[in-house]
């Protein structure tokens, strides 16, 4: 693997030209050579272990438990279904065909792609770049990983470490920020994977349009909370906090503010703060699972915000470390700054709204969310927000946890994203599908 060290001079050419002619030998088609940098990767997330979690601590201030479970265990997991399920994603798939063709025989295969990057973004460091690589080289391709430099000890742990595990000639980690990424964008590439926000997202795509290039853009957005009356609110309230308050609140998926209808505005108030209390303890500051925001820049952006409501519990802040407590806000009018821009840290907005009527509007007048969720007993409820919403997932009674199932598919729609990836979707993503039609001359 090639690893290339910050430089705004980077021959971007060069890499994906060696990259390409490693793909056009056609060794990384082979099943064993899937299963084996699939298995080289796993045993690169065993072995190191402890550096990596130092690594997400320095950047993230992510404590071990939380570290492990959504960057080095997800992927384990992602990496162990792959395996577990490569020979079936791969094996040919017998197609019907027409009266009118037969005698014939029609089935599909999956090919690799090419060459693919994968641009990571800062707040799961890790599982960002390597959840997508995983996908890449079970397809069979060639792939350069672009790390997020807002995450600079993660960065340099990858690429420090994949260079000892990986084939050097298949896959390239290329640190940096803008000139880098930019000389990256100039390229040819198979398919581009960006996860991030909108505006860079556009970036890529313009860039990828060049080249007739397709793209997978995982971004985000304004996850809502629809919240029915009558439901266990102890319970909402933490799996709440649990969801919201995950990373410090810098999860794409992370419940960004709730609908409260009817009374439950008022009523959900002190179970959040119990749920706070009882998760981080009286001072989080001190709570070592409890993280830290990723920048100053960040940090002021989300301080910023904190006059949009009646503060609930938290607001505390302090700059020098980067710390702002788990905070709700309560009484928060739609026009509030908190309202017009995707929170992404640990403040959680409660709107008041009179039924479901009015949160389904109030949805439907936005773009369409990364997520959806929903806390109810009524099956109506749930059979309105499935058909008269879109989202680009939709859970019932558990924030965040669907993106943890390999069986389905993750992605947004619309502003949140396009294409969709984990398990046999990251097959899809990283694949051309191909039609194989046989008749017989006679």
């Amino acid at each position: 693997m090639t690893t290339l060290a910050t430089t705004p001079d980077l021959d971007a050419a060069t890499v994906v030209d060696r990259l390409r002619t490693t793909f056009a030998t056609r060794r990384t088609a082979a099943t064993d050579w899937r299963r084996g940098q699939l298995t080289a990767l796993r045993t690169l997330l065993t072995d190191h272990r402890d550096e990596l979690l130092a690594a997400l601590a320095t950047d993230l201030g992510k404590g071990p438990a939380e570290g492990y479970r959504t960057e080095i265990g997800f992927t384990l997991n992602e990496i162990d279904h792959t395996l577990d399920h490569l020979d079936a994603w791969l094996a040919p798939r017998p197609a019907e065909l027409p009266e009118r063709l037969l005698p014939a025989t029609a089935h599909t295969v999956r090919e690799p792609l090419g060459v693919v990057l994968v641009i990571a973004p800062w707040n799961y460091p890790l599982q960002l770049a390597l959840s997508p690589l995983v996908g890449a080289l079970a397809a069979g391709n060639c792939a350069v990983v672009k790390p997020s430099e807002l995450a600079p000890a993660t960065s340099a742990a990858l690429a420090r470490l994949l260079p000892r595990y990986l084939d050097a000639e298949a896959v390239a980690v290329v640190e940096g920020a803008v000139p880098e990424t930019t000389a990256l964008l100039a390229q040819r590439f198979d398919h581009i994977f960006y996860t991030g926000n909108g505006a860079v997202g556009r970036i890529v795509m313009a860039a990828a349009a060049r080249h007739l290039t397709p793209v997978t853009l995982e971004l985000g957005g304004k996850s809502p909370v629809v919240l029915d009356p009558g439901v266990d609110l102890a319970t909402t309230a933490r799996r709440l906090v649990a969801g919201k308050f995950l990373n410090a609140g810098q999860t794409c998926v992370a419940p960004d503010y709730v609908l409260a209808v009817g009374d439950t505005a008022k009523d959900i108030e002190q179970h959040l703060a119990e749920a706070v209390r009882e998760v981080y303890g009286a001072d989080p500051a001190t709570a070592p699972e409890y993280g830290r925001i990723v920048n100053e820049r960040h940090f002021d952006r989300l301080t910023a915000l904190l006059d949009g409501g009646r503060t609930v519990i938290g607001g505390t802040h302090h700059r020098a470390d980067r710390y702002l407590a788990p905070t709700v806000l309560a009484d928060v009018s739609p026009d509030a700054p908190v309202m017009q821009q995707e929170i992404f840290g640990p403040i959680l907005p409660i709107v008041a709204v009179p039924d479901l009527d009015a949160a389904i509007a109030f949805i439907n007048e936005r773009d369409k969310p990364l997520a959806l969720y929903a806390f109810t007993d009524s099956d109506e409820t749930k059979h309105r927000l499935l058909t008269e919403t879109s989202s680009g997932g939709l859970a019932f009674g558990l924030p965040v946890a669907h993106l943890t199932a390999p069986g389905l598919p993750f992605g947004g729609v619309g502003e949140s994203g396009m294409g969709r990836y984990h398990g046999e979707y990251s097959m899809e993503t990283f694949s051309h599908t191909k039609a194989v039609l046989d008749k017989p001359l006679g």
